[in-house]
């Protein structure tokens, strides 16, 4: 029976002993009263005149309480032999309980910083941004947040991944060393996991942003991410949800799993349209980064009393800072460069391209359009072109598919890579390209001196994703410098674009002056971030990219104005209006090989003289 409630004492007393700091600390302040009554309690049956000399019972006791504290206290104590034994053994006992007592505080605090090193603690923020996720695209959307936020008084972003807290931390730290009025927090968590999204908070968040994270089946983990959203139950109103997949065959799967109010980026097509756009466009990749980053002119939305009743076309210069680029209806419908004479109506907003929403003006007073410069020449029919595609990914059949409505009936493309792709892909149904194969080793010049480069108007170069992204933008460097000293010898016949994984190596690839890099994984990431601040440009967005509606078009700045003749950007704005389309900006082609425009200029001040030659371009926003 004895050893029942032995047994049954140290079972319970071992689970006190578990519940942590607190209970070692309540355990130890109890051993301190039982040793201050049981040493009191000893002084007033033995030492009675020592004890009513001290105070009496509560005297003693003040006193134990302050030996048990602080052991040099008893070095001016006074009294018989008993008493001052009695005090020596509160001191001595206080001794250890005190050195315990450290040591518990000690063993809680070094856990409990542990504890916030693992970034396990709970968030407690309202209107935050939170990012799931870890790659090298966190790097491109948190400076980008820091400069959407810098007019924000407080701001804060949270990042929840399957990482050290302290090394994400570094890492950001490394990269985005001023982040402003912007506070970066991370935790670590997986985000697959419900009790570790409830560390970011959600519910108080005012968007969401999902990435792909690092590794094989990475659609699939961005799937159930936002099914894990979906399914949850918030306590106030849904934020903003924004995810990329990388596979367009998985996109209806992410959408359905993301809800009605989500919105998902088909990473996949977005990167075939930039290239099947840039391929004769030189310098377009420059415009999407600029409209697309905070750093820069981009898009906003804003509704203008004064200018209900009009025309768009006669928006297109009503404002002194920032240029009209289409309307949202007030039922929500965006309308991309509409036809001139819609009529802005009551409840409308003017989408505008401007370099900040502050810097929106309207203009007190029109400006003078000079029309002796606007031409009267007809536009340059295009003609028939050769392509010649080097290197070959899973996105080569539909890049072929996209550039056959892109290109003048007659048009002719060759891949040129190591092994011949599928028969299908050279078999292909098309209407405006005849596309043949020839082998070659993108990174030898000899194999590409025998393509005959000098045939080609146009060579677009894809990135080999069958190794890893790396090694293949080395690969694709190599093959841009022998193509770049080829060109300089055939003096300069072709146009080059090519696909780059990482941002910093096309950076590097600079050098070479290929006329376009496209940088799909950055430009996934300005779209991700531009749908975190409004995620009405989600429209937007889906007509630039669509080429059944109005495109980003750099032609001829002699279609516009007469080369060398004096005027103005709103001389351009005119002209363009005349042919249905918007003039948002120009390239200079002296400045092509400057970065980081590349002699590209968007919202330029309507009123400057400016002279643009035949070797210049125009960036409108047109449906062909």
């Amino acid at each position: 029976m004895l050893g029942r409630l032995r047994n049954r004492f140290r079972y319970w007393f071992d689970g006190t002993m578990d519940r942590g700091t607190p209970a070692l600390i309540s355990w130890l302040a109890l051993a301190s009263v039982a040793l201050i009554t049981v040493i009191t309690t000893l002084a007033m049956a033995f030492t009675t005149s020592d004890t009513e000399r001290h105070g009496g019972w509560l005297g003693v006791a003040w006193m134990s309480l302050l030996r048990t504290l602080d052991p040099g206290t008893m070095g001016g104590d006074t009294g018989g032999p008993v008493f001052l034994l009695l005090m020596l053994m509160v001191t001595v006992g206080g001794i250890f309980i005190v050195s315990a007592l450290i040591g518990v505080l000690t063993t809680g605090l070094n856990y409990r910083i542990q504890e916030l090193r693992k970034g396990r603690s709970r968030l407690i923020e309202h209107g935050h941004t939170i990012v799931l996720g870890w790659s090298d695209q966190v790097f491109t959307v948190v400076e980008e947040l820091v400069e959407a936020n810098q007019g924000e008084r407080r701001s804060c972003v949270v990042i929840l991944a399957d990482r050290d807290k302290v090394d994400m931390e570094d890492a950001i730290r490394s990269r985005i060393p001023a982040t402003g009025r912007t506070r970066i927090i991370c935790r670590s968590g997986n985000p697959l996991v419900r009790a570790d999204l409830e560390l970011v908070s959600p519910d108080t968040a005012k968007a969401i942003m999902v990435l792909p994270p690092v590794g094989d089946d990475i659609d699939i983990d961005v799937i159930k991410v936002l099914l894990l959203l979906n399914s949850r139950k918030w306590s106030g109103p849904r934020p903003t949800v924004v995810a990329a997949v990388q596979d367009s065959d998985n996109v209806a799967a992410a959408r359905l799993a993301a809800g009605d109010s989500a919105l998902v980026v088909d990473a996949e097509d977005i990167a075939v349209r930039l290239v099947a756009q840039s391929h004769r466009q030189t310098g377009l990749s420059s415009v999407f980064n600029e409209l697309l980053s905070f750093m820069g002119n981009e898009f906003y939305f804003r509704e203008e009393p004064a200018l209900v009743g009009s025309t768009y076309g006669e928006t297109l210069n009503a404002y002194e800072l920032g240029i009209p680029a289409g309307l949202r209806r007030s039922h929500g419908e965006v309308l991309l460069n509409p036809a001139m004479d819609t009529v802005v109506e009551p409840g409308d907003q003017v989408l505008l391209i401007a370099d900040d929403d502050l810097l929106i003006r309207l203009a007190e007073t029109r400006p003078a359009v000079v029309e002796s410069a606007i031409t009267s020449a007809p536009s340059r029919s295009p003609k028939p072109d050769a392509t010649l595609l080097i290197g070959n990914n899973s996105r080569a059949a539909k890049l072929i598919a996209l550039l056959d409505s892109f290109v003048q009936p007659g048009s002719t493309l060759d891949v040129a890579a190591p092994r011949p792709p599928r028969e299908e892909l050279l078999e292909h149904d098309l209407d405006n390209l005849s596309v043949g194969y020839k082998h070659c080793e993108p990174t030898r010049r000899s194999s590409l001196e025998a393509l005959n480069l000098g045939e080609y108007q146009n060579i677009v170069v894809l990135a080999d994703d069958s190794i890893a992204p790396g090694p293949a933008d080395d690969r694709t460097l190599v093959t841009l410098l022998h193509l770049r000293d080829i060109e300089d010898r055939l003096g300069d016949p072709y146009s080059i674009v090519t696909e780059m994984n990482d941002d910093s190596n096309r950076e590097v690839a600079q050098v070479t002056k290929a006329d376009d890099f496209i940088v799909s994984t950055k430009v996934i990431s300005l779209i991700l971030t531009q749908l975190t601040e409004n995620h009405h440009l989600d429209a937007v967005f889906t007509d630039l990219f669509d080429p059944e509606d109005s495109e980003i078009y750099l032609k001829p700045a002699s279609n516009y104005l007469v080369a060398g003749a004096k005027a103005n950007f709103a001389t351009v704005i005119e002209a363009a209006r005349r042919r249905g389309e918007t003039a948002i900006g120009y390239r200079l082609a002296r400045h092509g090989d400057e970065p980081p425009a590349y002699g590209v200029f968007l919202n330029p001040s309507k009123t400057a003289p400016l002279v643009l030659t035949g070797d210049d371009a125009v960036v409108v926003l047109a449906e062909q």
